[in-house]
């Protein structure tokens, strides 16, 4: 008896004592300095690294500070990670420790295979608090820049195959100020530590901003997208479609629309969805995103199936870092005079995301296509004189299409586009 009310005690003791959790696996402690600084060239015209690495305090023990110089586009802090990466298909993503330095300006971090060099993808994080601040990145968040898969341990590009680990912007970010901040303890992120949501539409298209607008309720737009949708492109400087949608929505409805407008000229639609992070400060709930890509992701080496995956990832990463607040408005790819059909199945994927996702849908390539052949839209000018930007009719086109998906819902051109000349 006495025996076994000790075995019971003992078992009641032990119950009560927390098992701790599994150490999370380190991939850079940062206590040395393993990065080294590329080159790049400064605006004399000189080759200088793209910076200094040094050692800081950390969080933890020592840690790495990298100061980039103005203008280091393209210019990485370069680090090789180093002995065995099977883990890294069984975790969920990386988290690090930042500590910035206080500006608005962003850090970016890079991930890179161990044999192609193309498969490179991004990551943005902030850098304006000065306090230790703990960067939690999923590997659904981890976007390739070039035509890469999707991370996915499951079925896409394996975490494991990553062997660079580069702090540092490429040639997209177009922003390049002087700035510095310190990384520390790099490692794995557990499955059990993280959930991504993935919010879903309430109602369809852009149901809810036309109601806002019927309302006249105030409402916001963000514009992502290339050159075509840049305000600082030559072909835009005069007219923009998006500015001339603004202002007819604001005559129609008498509401307060305000337009946010972060496209890059030159950039894909992967790479805008890294730098997302930078217009979300600023614009946490938009009432509307309007997305159009494709000519550049084409040169890329993106095409139809790898479109719709980035679109469709897109779609569920617009949502999930608006809450769930913004309607979505996916454009097809504008024609070039050179590709008057080229990139149809871009088009295709476009619409194939849109009715999966619920988004609404406006179809650039048919209104083109409505002059009925390149030379007439040429003529018409569809097309600015390199054939490849909006001329003025051009932007009066993408513009009507925009008001009349917002004014329908987002659904006017669904089902005329099931025999769309790029259906074919």
């Amino acid at each position: 008896m006495i025996r076994t009310f000790r075995l019971t005690m003992l078992a009641s003791v032990l119950a009560t004592i927390a098992v701790p959790a599994p150490a999370a696996t380190v991939v850079m402690d940062m206590d040395t300095v393993r990065h080294r600084m590329t080159p790049v060239v400064n605006k004399a015209k000189q080759k200088v690294p793209a910076g200094t690495v040094e050692l800081t305090d950390g969080k933890f023990g020592k840690a790495c500070r990298f100061e980039f110089i103005e203008g280091a586009r393209s210019g990485f802090a370069a680090g090789v990670i180093r002995g065995d990466t099977s883990a890294w298909d069984k975790a969920a993503g990386l988290r690090f420790w930042v500590k910035g330095d206080g500006s608005a300006s962003w850090g970016g971090l890079e991930l890179i295979d161990g044999k192609n060099y193309s498969l490179r993808y991004g990551v943005c994080f902030p850098i304006d608090s000065t306090e230790w601040t703990q960067v939690t990145v999923p590997w659904c968040d981890v976007i390739p820049e070039l035509a890469g898969p999707l991370v996915d341990p499951n079925g896409g590009y394996a975490p494991s195959q990553f062997r660079n680990l580069w702090f540092g912007k490429w040639h997209y970010w177009r922003e390049y100020p002087a700035h510095s901040y310190a990384i520390d303890q790099i490692e794995l992120l557990p499955e059990a530590d993280v959930v991504v949501d993935k919010p879903q539409p309430v109602g369809e298209g852009t149901s809810r901003v036309r109601a806002k607008l019927e309302a006249k309720k105030p409402i916001t737009i963000v514009t992502m997208g290339d050159s075509l949708s840049d305000k600082r492109h030559w072909a835009n400087r005069k007219q923009l479609w998006s500015e001339m949608a603004v202002a007819k929505l604001r005559e129609q409805y008498g509401s307060d629309v305000k337009l946010v407008n972060p496209a890059i000229g030159g950039t894909t639609l992967s790479q805008n969805l890294v730098l997302m992070p930078r217009w979300l400060r600023d614009t946490p709930r938009p009432d509307l995103v309007v997305v159009c890509f494709g000519y550049n992701d084409w040169d890329s080496g993106v095409r139809g199936e790898r479109f719709q995956q980035y679109l469709a990832m897109g779609v569920d990463r617009i949502r999930r870092m608006t809450g769930g607040g913004a309607d979505i408005l996916l454009m097809t790819t504008c024609p070039a005079f050179g590709r008057w059909n080229t990139m149809a199945e871009m088009c295709r994927a476009v619409y194939a995301v849109a009715r999966e996702k619920k988004t609404g849908f406006a179809d650039i390539a048919t209104a083109f296509h409505g002059a009925g052949s390149p030379e007439t839209a040429l003529k018409q000018t569809y097309w600015a004189w390199d054939k490849t930007h909006l001329g003025p009719k051009g932007h009066e086109a993408v513009c009507d299409v925009v008001l009349k998906a917002i004014q329908s819902g987002g659904a006017a051109d669904l089902e005329p586009a099931a025999k769309a000349l790029w259906q074919k």
